[in-house]
């Protein structure tokens, strides 16, 4: 199961030289796309834990267009380990508003972490049980 987000990246969110886009964007981007998958295998937003690992593999600037994914990579009683991957899809060329679709994605950030779905109130569990 898996989920994807796309999304243009404007030259506001850029912070530093370069038209460099920080790495807490795209960890932003993890949180929503981790969301959105929870809500569709659990019905249930979920409530993230952290971070296992973070790599940072190639800049993400203004101008880009990404794509965020989240894919469930295993499933505990109300623990999910989710595997993201932030790509660049598309790349200003220049100043002028010129881009171009890359032939190949480029891979700027992988991470693993970890969503926890609260367990129900006993009134609301279907077994009438803690879950």
């Amino acid at each position: 199961m898996k989920v994807i987000h796309r999304r243009y990246v404007a030259y506001s969110e850029a912070h530093y030289a370069g038209n460099l886009v920080d790495g807490a964007f795209g960890l932003a981007l993890f949180g929503d796309a981790g969301t959105h998958l929870a809500i569709v295998t659990d019905g249930h937003e979920s409530l993230f834990a952290g971070y296992s690992s973070v790599e940072f593999l190639a800049p993400v600037r203004g101008g880009d267009v990404i794509e965020v994914e989240a894919r469930l990579a295993a499933k505990g009683n109300r623990s999910r380990t989710v595997d993201f991957e932030l790509r660049v899809i598309a790349r200003a060329i220049d100043h002028t508003g010129r881009a171009e679709v890359l032939a190949e994605p480029i891979i700027a950030t992988r991470a693993r972490g970890t969503g926890v779905v609260p367990a129900l109130p006993q009134d609301q569990n279907p077994e009438g049980s803690a879950a």
